[in-house]
């Protein structure tokens, strides 16, 4: 016989874990360091300058809205530091200080602490903030610089310090191949955001979050499958198979594809929790940004693809989710309806 006095009963939920809200929030941060380190290597130290001015502007503002809200104070949780991060590795690195510091008092406010704060926002605040910096000042967001060109610290970043040729995604929108190598895009030796042009790097960032378990393999694999598998059967000009190959590869190593998918895409909030939801995310994120880069009138379209499919989160959800036990067959309650 079971001794039963040694049961205890408790509500809901049973399983309890030792991560929380900060240690997932500090994985995110770590793995988001090789891609850091190769922005200061390939850009210099303005990089590591406009990363840490915006994650402190990302903690000041979250900091501020709780004081004056009188709400406990929830920067503990880091959360403000990977919004920061992220927001920074999508500007150039010719982004004056200012502009990201004004995008993470958007992300931080608008786009999350005003709809109650982490777990209650409803798009990724970073990809919120890059949008509103891109409707806002365009122009300083499509400033690309030389490789190795020596900037400034804190000051402006003139014209003349501009990339004298497109990035890998700019060419690739007129329907050519771009003149940097697959090893230079792997590398980062390339044009572009701070924080994505490497492709290598984030791919290690990602393999440490699979290996700590902060993220699934379901929604980058169904991402980047998608972007590959379109690009490779519709390649802009048509061309053989070694062109497909090469235009497949361009497509996604190049542009914000590996960091959208692999730290934006996957964020617990604004992305499904059910197995096949998070599949179906994924490929609809892919669609869209290839889509966006075909068609539409900017070379990227990653944001503005993740921030599409988070507004249908729900009801992704809502039509996947598990059938509960014991719960009627759908066929059975048709039935006892009629």
């Amino acid at each position: 016989m079971y001794d039963l006095s040694k049961v205890v009963v408790t509500s809901s939920p049973h399983i309890k874990a030792a991560d929380d809200t900060r240690s997932l929030m500090l994985d995110v941060c770590i793995a988001l360091l090789p891609a850091l380190a190769v922005s200061v290597l390939t850009f210099g130290a303005r990089s590591l300058v406009l990363t840490v001015a915006t994650v402190i502007a990302c903690v000041l503002a979250e900091w501020l809205y709780c004081k004056v809200c009188h709400l406990p104070s929830s920067i503990g949780d880091l959360s403000a530091v990977v919004t920061g991060m992220l927001l920074a590795f999508n500007v150039p690195v010719s982004a004056p200080v200012w502009m990201p510091v004004i995008g993470g008092v958007f992300a931080i406010i608008i786009a999350k602490m005003l709809f109650g704060g982490i777990g209650k926002n409803f798009m990724n605040p970073a990809l919120a903030g890059r949008a509103f910096m891109m409707a806002s000042w365009s122009g300083l967001m499509t400033l690309w610089t030389r490789v190795g060109a020596d900037l400034p610290f804190f000051g402006s970043v003139t014209v003349t310090d501009a990339i004298s040729t497109a990035t890998p995604l700019a060419t690739l929108k007129t329907g050519a191949l771009p003149d940097a190598t697959i090893v230079e895009m792997l590398l980062g030796q390339t044009g572009g955001c701070l924080g994505e042009t490497s492709a290598l790097a984030l791919l290690i960032g990602g393999a440490y979050l699979l290996y700590r378990k902060v993220i699934t393999i379901n929604i980058p694999a169904a991402y980047i499958l998608t972007v590959a598998v379109i690009t490779f059967a519709f390649p802009m000009g048509g061309g053989d198979l070694a062109y497909r190959f090469q235009w497949m590869l361009s497509q996604v190593l190049s542009g914000g594809l590996m960091l959208g998918a692999i730290f934006m895409a996957t964020d617990y909030v604004t992305s499904p929790v059910t197995s096949d939801g998070q599949w179906i995310f994924g490929v609809g994120c892919g669609l869209l940004t290839v889509f966006i880069r075909y068609f539409g009138g900017l070379p990227e379209g990653v944001s503005y693809s993740i921030l599409i499919m988070n507004t249908l989160v729900w009801t992704i959800d809502k039509y996947n989710r598990p059938r509960m036990f014991g719960y009627p067959e759908k066929s059975k309650k048709k039935k006892e309806a009629q």
